[in-house]
């Protein structure tokens, strides 16, 4: 199954807009964390570097283009198809992930019973699931996919004549998931499995890019993670 195509009007006039490179101030704050001293990087405040500094280059960059809504996927005629598409995708990718969590990892003598220790396992579970969650899906897709992965994608379309590399993008889809996948704060948090979030951010970076439609990756990523999380939540305290 193939999720539906983007309109003819799903994403402005990629000549148009302006200040995209202020997309690189996040990938470069993320290089940088990992240049700090130990002692710096174990600071809390240091780790979440690299998310501010986007949110705030999302901020500017908003402030000097139009059709904001459309460029990063919000149009309400895409709220239907992101709510199929991401329930498909965040149940399948909160199973396999489950397995690879409480079996995959566990096999290859990885232990992670330090989950019950994290700020998220420490919090209630009514809190956590679904309102937490929800929360963070949404932010960090509009973060993470909306603009960062959106902005680098603007960038590099002026380096293709092929009009399929422009689509897909491949370099801002990389950048974007190791991006991702190396958050200090996310790499801090949860350890060697951080590295779950490279494929996630490969998939849910290819859903952006071939639809346009980031209801669809922030439902997924909400819906994989409530999975995961009930699961293995449950798995840790039983």
């Amino acid at each position: 199954m193939m999720a539906p195509e983007p309109g003819p009007h799903a994403t402005p006039d990629q000549d148009k807009e302006r200040r995209a490179a202020l997309a690189l101030l996040p990938a470069a704050a993320t290089l940088n964390f990992y240049a700090l001293p130990a002692s710096l990087q174990e600071q809390t405040l240091v780790q979440f570097a690299p998310q501010i500094v986007a949110y705030l280059a999302l901020g500017l960059w908003a402030s000097h283009n139009r059709d904001i809504v459309s460029r990063l996927g919000l149009e309400k005629r895409n709220v239907r198809d992101g709510l199929r598409w991401g329930l498909l995708t965040g149940l399948l990718l909160g199973c396999l992930n489950t397995f690879v969590i409480l079996s995959a990892y566990p096999y290859l003598g990885y232990d992670i019973s330090f989950l019950k220790t994290t700020p998220h396992g420490r919090l209630p579970l009514l809190v956590m699931a679904p309102w937490f969650i929800c929360g963070i899906a949404l932010f960090v897709e509009l973060n993470f996919r909306g603009f960062l992965l959106g902005r680098l994608a603007a960038l590099e379309s002026g380096l293709w004549r092929s009009g399929l590399a422009q689509h897909l993008s491949p370099l801002a889809l990389i950048a974007c998931a190791l991006i991702f996948a190396f958050d200090p704060f996310m790499v801090n948090t949860f350890q060697h499995l951080h590295w779950i979030a490279l494929w996630d951010g490969l998939i849910w970076g290819i859903i952006w890019l071939r639809t346009r439609n980031l209801y669809i990756t922030i439902v997924a990523h909400a819906v994989e993670v409530i999975v995961m999380y009930s699961a293995v939540r449950f798995a840790l305290t039983s």
